[in-house]
């Protein structure tokens, strides 16, 4: 009998039944709200959609029916407070159980859902609303979110309501919990089309003010691949994905290539992540197929996993930076799994992975997604070689875009252009391929450093680092040179049990030639107390670049 993803899709394996084929096909009007979750809640209404908890031990469960009818309701709500069809609506809602049917009800509505993170400020949100023309904002009541909002509203001419949820009454807010039980429980289908946009993320760039990265209803159908053939997500097993609703990564693996294949999404509502939390609620949960970016892992191997019972978990993928092999063999000690790492960006779906039944080669990206064609160019957009670094493109059909590609960058046709030309999407993020056709990653082309002619990428070098005991992050870039047009510099925030000296930049600097090319070792070493970051946290080396080339 056929799964309920396979109604989109037709597929091929191979010998060793890794896929090789993936073929879409989906009605003119396909909208995940009416075509996933309303028909799941039609034909298996009692199965679990999601599972949550927080840090307070409440706990709440959600079938699909329920999911579909709280949709109902809250599409009911929205409409009636003016939000229609192309309206811009902010979602900030932490991991919160609200989050899920108040993404459906404005996919229902053909709403165009902008997720947000709660570490906006006021600054963040003005950008935010002005650069959109957001007209309204579903906000979690805790902390000072709300707040912030209330401070940026005078400066959004275009910014009119604003929902409160958890958080019971606040002056010029709407009270979400409270309002929602008002309204009637079924809502007619909307006119929407497939091509019509439904998401915005703005992507943390490392450089610049955000972008905004819009997608189309298409784009929920990108990740059956993600969900099915990345994560191996089975029908009515519980999956969790670490990730916080406003980064892009939610989607990825918190609701929509989840819900098309019929896993249960697990959630963990927390402020401050405690690996002994976590790996308590996996093995209380019996969590199936998990996924995290690296850090959550490396915070497991320390916090150490011999107490507690990771055996429910039968799969396991990494992604959101690269992974540095020491992170991949300690875990597989403990669970005696195999990390199954996979790259992607906020604008596209899965690009590259190490796919089911593949066997995964610690530290590479794995191979691409059959469902695009990826490949490797030089600066003339010509492919390179096996063992060569070029950049990672997604070459398209006759300059079409394809479903899980976003549609562009939103009311910036420069930097679209920018990514989109010559029949590729450039994603701007550099690798090298070896000879089995295995992608490992490089850097952004901007992180890139030429020094001596040789191209150096800052992940091999970090990765080196990150293992030495006194190394608790670390950035690598160019740093100017007279001789050498740029040397290889490491930015490093020392662990508390390590002292900044002379004696530890050279024994640092050993340790990254034994490792790797000697050409490659870092001929600058600067010990700071703080990385700088964006706010999804990652490191902005632009920023460090900047600051190496002022100084010289």
């Amino acid at each position: 009998m056929s799964e309920f993803y396979q109604r989109f899709c037709t597929e091929g394996f191979d010998e060793n039944g890794v896929l090789n084929h993936f073929e879409l096909h989906y009605p003119e009007n396909y909208n995940f709200g009416y075509d996933v979750v309303d028909v799941h809640a039609k034909e298996t209404p009692k199965e679990k959609a999601l599972v949550w908890c927080n840090e307070e031990g409440e706990t709440a469960e959600f079938t699909f029916e329920q999911m579909s009818k709280l949709s109902n309701q809250a599409a009911n709500m929205f409409t009636d407070f003016g939000i229609k069809k192309g309206d811009k609506v902010i979602v900030v809602l932490k991991r919160h159980y609200q989050y899920w049917y108040t993404l459906v009800a404005l996919n229902k509505i053909g709403a165009v859902v902008i997720p947000a993170t709660h570490l906006l400020t006021k600054k963040d949100f003005v950008y935010r609303f002005n650069a959109s023309d957001a007209v309204a904002i579903v906000c979690t009541g805790e902390g000072e979110v709300s707040e912030h909002v209330d401070q940026a509203q005078p400066e959004c001419p275009t910014f009119a309501t604003k929902f409160l949820v958890r958080g019971g009454e606040r002056e010029g807010w709407i009270n979400f919990d409270e309002k929602l039980k008002a309204y009637p429980d079924t809502f007619a289908r909307r006119e929407t089309k497939a091509t019509d946009p439904f998401l915005i993320y703005f992507t943390s760039g490392t450089t610049g003010y955000p972008k905004m990265v819009m997608h189309d209803h298409t784009y929920s159908l990108g990740h059956i691949i993600t969900a099915r053939h990345w994560h191996t997500e089975e029908p009515g097993e519980m999956h969790l994905t670490v990730s916080e609703t406003g980064w892009g990564k939610a989607a990825w693996g918190k609701l929509y290539g989840q819900w098309i294949v019929g896993s249960t999404i697990f959630v963990y509502d927390f402020e401050k992540f405690v690996a002994a939390d976590l790996l308590h609620l996996i093995e209380k949960y019996k969590i199936s197929t998990f996924c995290a970016p690296p850090t959550i892992f490396r915070f497991f191997i320390k916090e150490g996993m011999e107490g507690y019972d990771f055996s429910s978990v039968r799969y396991a993928n990494i992604a959101g930076e690269a992974l540095n092999p020491e992170v991949y063999y300690r875990f597989q000690e403990y669970t005696g799994l195999k990390l199954m790492e996979g790259f992607g960006q906020t604008e596209t779906t899965l690009l590259l992975a190490n796919l089911k039944g593949m066997e995964p080669k610690p530290g590479s990206m794995g191979k691409p997604s059959p469902m695009y064609q990826v490949d490797l160019v030089d600066e003339d957009g010509n492919s390179v070689s096996p063992g060569e670094v070029g950049e990672i493109v997604v070459r398209t059909q006759e300059g079409q875009k394809q479903v899980g590609l976003f549609m562009g960058y939103y009311r910036d046709e420069e930097k679209t252009k920018a990514a989109w030309h010559d029949g590729m999407y450039h994603t701007g993020d550099t690798a090298w391929k070896d000879e089995d056709g295995y992608y490992w990653y490089v850097g952004r082309t901007d992180d890139v450093i030429k020094a001596s002619g040789y191209r150096i990428g800052p992940f091999e070098i970090e990765s080196v680092l990150m293992e030495h005991p006194s190394v608790l992050e670390c950035a690598v870039t160019g740093a100017p040179d007279p001789v050498r047009g740029q040397v290889v510099k490491a930015t490093i925030v020392l662990t508390k049990d390590y002292q900044p000296s002379e004696e530890l930049k050279k024994e640092l600097q050993n340790y990254v030639k034994k490792q790797t090319a000697p050409y490659k070792y870092p001929r600058i070493v600067e010990f700071v107390e703080e990385l700088p970051k964006t706010i999804s946290g990652k490191i902005r080396r632009a920023q460090i670049r900047q600051e190496n080339f002022q100084k010289a």
